[in-house]
């Protein structure tokens, strides 16, 4: 039978819906059971949910993710926790990778934690012929170096690093609140424990009376202050844009240049320079050794410098368009051809004097007092600060209207800030990408078959040389330590420098007539570890190519201790793992050694930055910074 259904509710009587209230009124336990059923449906029931909502913000407040390659880590910071710990890192939760990629520009995909202020970077790496990515982290022990490689998975070309760095730009007049903010690990590098005393200090010299505590800390701080100026090579707004970038090469009278290359017969009294000044400056070709390789003289660094800025993308040809002034004056060829003459101060001094004079006629000088400007000097510092007294060099750099520009070194005063030390000329000038990578891939499958070597003469005559204890120390153990005795002239010759530093484990870098040596950069080229024993040599010096941590590239020993007897140097070396001898020339191959070449006077390179670029990119970057 039909039936038909009403999809109409039925009503309710009003009587009904009219006696509910009261009955609810009229029974108090029957309202207080209503009133806790809502609480529990409305509040109870989401409790739960606000709590754990609440505890994912305050775990997201003090932890940070960290994208590594393919792979995305948690990971929680805090007061008590030096580094960052990785949940979900496994076995290798510390992620921090104490190291710089001073080769090549980076990406902007940065991510801070709040409380650290670590920066991830994510950056193409421009290594060819390497299937996975690797990364180092440093262990902070003292007294040992170790860098342990991290495999992440990732693919070719892809680089992940790890930066401590604070958010704030360092100048003098913060530099003082910096580094007390500075973490442990910033702390690790310049400060030490003794072993005896229990108390700290500084890591590479005790200093001996509070002048000399004083000075040091004036050296830490201009080091921090240079470092603030470094620039990574990326262009946040227009990438390859030279919007801000742009320099002018003031056209100089040849005297205060191309004149000087002339006299290269007459340099030095036992030298014709003229071989050296051939191929802009890189000198005479050398076949055997592979592309790119040159009879480079350690003093060639302005003309191959402004032959490079000469074809700098970003150059203009009006004054007016320019951030940054290029003045090529060669005023260490200028200084070179005095040194062994007998000629008066004032001989000595009559270019430094007309160059700065010329300048003081420009308008582009006197707009900024000649902060904006930039000399190329390819000598040590202290051949350009004669003073009383002292007749051996120029007094260029003590000039009143010197203070002011930035001055490029081979060799900086410490004490100087606007002093910057750059690499000294190697004998490798590649000229493309190819060009560097097939040369890592040479070097670093290279077998090593001496653990040690020293190429360089004693220094009888100098009291506070360690050479010649050096020396003794190598010869005594001919196992282990080869000794190339440059007295011989032996190290005249490239070929012979460049098989024993390919050819070696460590290479002894003592200082010589100055704290620095060019010799420690053909070794590093050649991926060799360098050994230094004085900071000056290395470590207070390079501040845009090299990084804060010498423990990635270098080991440290301290010239008092070998001049005191405390240390054997080759029982010290041969101590070092098999791991932590390949973790630091993987790292000097890969990561370094683009940074410290000149590339030829026609170089273009994509996926690296050579040490010129590195150079005029962070030049740039002081100006934006202090103008």
């Amino acid at each position: 039978m039909p039936v038909s259904i009403s999809k109409r509710r039925p009503r309710t009587s009003k009587k009904t819906e009219t006696e509910k209230p009261e009955n609810s009124l009229e029974n108090p336990r029957s309202c207080c059971n209503n009133i806790c059923s809502i609480f529990s449906r409305s509040v109870l029931y989401r409790f739960p949910l606000t709590f754990l909502f609440l505890f994912l913000i305050y775990l997201w407040s003090t932890s940070t993710t960290v994208i590594s390659g393919n792979v995305v880590h948690i990971c929680i910071s805090s007061r008590k926790l030096n580094e960052l710990y990785c949940l979900t890192a496994g076995s290798q939760p510390a992620l921090h990778v104490p190291v710089n990629n001073f080769t090549k520009p980076v990406s902007e995909n940065v991510i801070r934690s709040e409380e650290e202020k670590s920066v991830v970077v994510l950056g193409k790496d421009g290594d060819k012929g390497f299937a996975k990515n690797e990364t180092f982290s440093g262990e902070r022990d003292s007294n040992k170096a170790s860098f342990h490689v991290i495999d992440n998975g990732t693919s070719m070309g892809e680089r992940v690093s790890v930066l401590a760095q604070d958010s704030k730009p360092i100048n003098e007049e913060n530099l003082d609140q910096h580094s007390e903010a500075k973490n442990d690990f910033d702390l690790d590098l310049h400060t030490d424990w003794d072993s005896e005393t229990g108390e700290e200090r500084y890591r590479y010299i005790n200093p001996k009376d509070e002048d000399e505590e004083t000075a040091l800390k004036a050296v830490n701080k201009y080091l921090q202050i240079q470092r603030s100026w470094l620039s990574m090579g990326n262009n946040q707004e227009n990438p390859g844009s030279c919007k801000g970038r742009e320099i002018y090469v003031y056209d100089l009278p040849s005297k205060f240049n191309k004149d000087l290359l002339g006299e290269c017969s007459d340099m030095v009294p036992w030298a014709n320079f003229c071989s050296f000044f051939k191929n802009d400056a890189l000198g005479e070709s050398i076949d055997s050794l592979g592309k790119g390789m040159y009879r480079t003289h350690q003093y060639s660094l302005e003309p191959i410098f402004h032959s490079r800025v000469l074809k700098h993308p970003c150059r203009v040809y009006d004054e007016n368009q320019a951030k940054l002034f290029y003045v090529p004056f060669y005023g260490g060829i200028d200084v070179l051809r005095w040194h062994f003459k007998n000629v008066s101060e004032d001989v000595k001094d009559v270019l430094a004097i007309e160059v700065v004079k010329w300048l003081g006629s420009k308008l582009s000088w006197k707009r900024n007092s000649g902060k904006d400007h930039v000399f190329v000097l390819g000598k040590i510092s202290w051949d350009f600060r004669r003073k009383n007294k002292v007749s051996w060099g120029s007094s260029l750099l003590e000039m009143e209207e010197m203070k002011n520009p930035t001055k490029l070194l081979i060799e900086r005063n410490p004490w100087e800030v606007n002093d910057v030390a750059i690499p000294h000329p190697t004998f490798f000038h590649p000229k493309t990408d190819d060009d560097i990578s097939s040369w890592q891939n040479k070097i670093i499958v290279k077998p090593r078959r001496s653990l040690i070597s020293f190429a360089g003469g004693a220094r009888p005559g100098n009291p506070d040389s360690i050479r010649s204890t050096l020396i003794d120390q190598c010869r005594s153990s001919p196992d282990q330590c080869r000794f190339m005795n440059c007295t011989s002239g032996i190290c005249d010759k490239p070929e012979s420098v460049i098989e024993l530093f390919q050819d070696s484990e460590f290479c002894l870098q003592p200082p010589g007539d100055s704290p620095t040596r060019k010799s420690i950069f053909d070794s590093l080229v050649s991926g060799c570890i360098p050994v230094i024993f004085d900071p000056y040599s290395a470590y207070y010096q390079y501040t845009w190519h090299l990084p804060e941590d010498h423990r990635a590239y270098s080991v440290y020993i301290n010239k008092e201790d070998l001049k005191g007897k405390k240390v054997n140097v080759i029982e010290k070396l041969m101590s070092k793992t098999l791991r932590e001898r390949e973790d630091m020339r993987s790292y000097i191959v890969h990561e370094l050694l683009p940074g410290l070449v000149y590339g030829d006077s026609n170089a273009k390179f994509e996926r690296f930055r050579d040490a010129c670029d590195i150079t005029m990119d962070s030049l740039l970057h002081k100006i934006s910074k202090t103008l």
